[in-house]
């Protein structure tokens, strides 16, 4: 439960945060004074200061007068202070604006998401297209790459292609390979993937399937093709924007930062996390559970089709990041993105 303030104590962390926001600078009781209407004096400012201070909600700088809200500040005051209002009509059709989605493959459009999330908020844009297991199947096909592999190209209902190399029967043809594709894209079509792995798995259990050499050999492909989670595909766009942030000056700090977003390890991790809750969710600084991006917060919300496939988009920046921007913006694309999902597979 969040540690109560009283009126005048809420105020002053507000304008602490939402300065130090737009400013990246330690804010004095003297600036505050004299940028917001409180009708207090700088010394009663300071003594309000040094309350919060105590109470762990900012903290001094060695080399300033001046106060910096402590991660226990960011979360006060977005669990308790920010005020996030709705998107009108208007900024609605603004921001679908910026989106060109026309002709689109679904990858194109992950790609084009993350890079306007990231011009609208100044922030690195995230995208992780929904999990291979949640897709729903429309196409699958196998080419012979040698005498015993066979590359595999899985295409799902929303059009994300996964591509594998597995083990092939080295007596099977091009045109049995094809009749197999065909075979698996009647039957299969429409399904999620876990539905047809379930499947798989029951009709190879199935006696009958001795008496159908294709069927048999078309199953155990599917079943190679099929078992193992493919990678998850994240896209991350604006990455050199964390260069422009002061707190990621330190070069050791910048280094471990941007290796964190090209190895994309960690960024699956965290937006697995947001998969767990509807709506928008912000991890902030050390509650991420990662040092390698201490300091930084995550916005994120999930996207869905109406089979249930789920992916996760958001926005990466420093803990000093305008919430009360990123938050509308990840918000609506995310349910830009779902509305997209559901008319690809009706």
């Amino acid at each position: 439960m969040a540690q109560e303030l009283n009126e005048r104590s809420q105020n002053i962390l507000e304008a602490i945060v939402e300065d130090y926001i737009s400013s990246a600078e330690p804010v004095g009781s003297r600036a505050i004074t004299k940028r917001h209407s409180f009708n207090l004096s700088p010394a009663s400012v300071r003594n309000v200061m040094a309350d919060l201070e105590e109470m762990g909600f900012l903290c001094s700088p060695h080399t300033s007068a001046g106060r910096v809200p402590t991660e226990k500040g960011f979360h006060y005051y977005i669990d308790s202070l920010l005020q996030v209002r709705d998107l009108s009509k208007e900024e609605e059709s603004r921001l679908r604006k910026n989106y060109r989605f026309k002709g689109m493959k679904m990858e194109d459009i992950m790609q084009e998401v993350g890079r306007v999330m990231s011009g609208l908020s100044n922030y690195t844009g995230l995208v992780m297209a929904p999990k291979f297991s949640s897709t729903v199947f429309r196409q699958i096909e196998f080419v012979r790459l040698s005498h015993s592999r066979l590359l595999v190209i899985y295409v799902s209902e929303t059009g994300l292609v996964q591509n594998k190399v597995i083990e092939g029967a080295p007596e099977l043809s091009q045109h049995d390979l094809e009749q197999i594709s065909n075979y698996l894209n009647r039957e299969l079509n429409g399904m999620s993937i876990a539905e047809v792995r379930e499947k798989i798995v029951q009709d190879l259990r199935d006696e009958r399937s001795r008496y159908d050499q294709m069927r048999k050999q078309a199953l155990s492909l599917s079943s190679a093709a099929l078992q193992d989670e493919a990678e998850n595909l994240v896209f991350v766009s604006g990455t050199s924007l964390m260069l422009n942030q002061p707190e990621f000056y330190a070069p050791e700090r910048l280094k471990r930062i941007i290796q964190t977003l090209e190895s994309k390890k960690t960024l699956i991790e965290l937006l697995d996390r947001g998969q767990a809750a509807d709506g928008v969710q912000i991890f902030i600084g050390s509650q991420s559970q990662h040092a390698e991006i201490e300091g930084c917060s995550l916005v994120t919300s999930n996207f869905s089709n109406k089979k249930g496939a789920i992916g996760t988009l958001g926005v990466i920046g420093p803990v000093r990041m305008a919430y009360s921007k990123v938050i509308p913006i990840v918000d609506f694309t995310a349910q830009l993105v779902s509305r997209i999902l559901e008319r690809e597979v009706e």
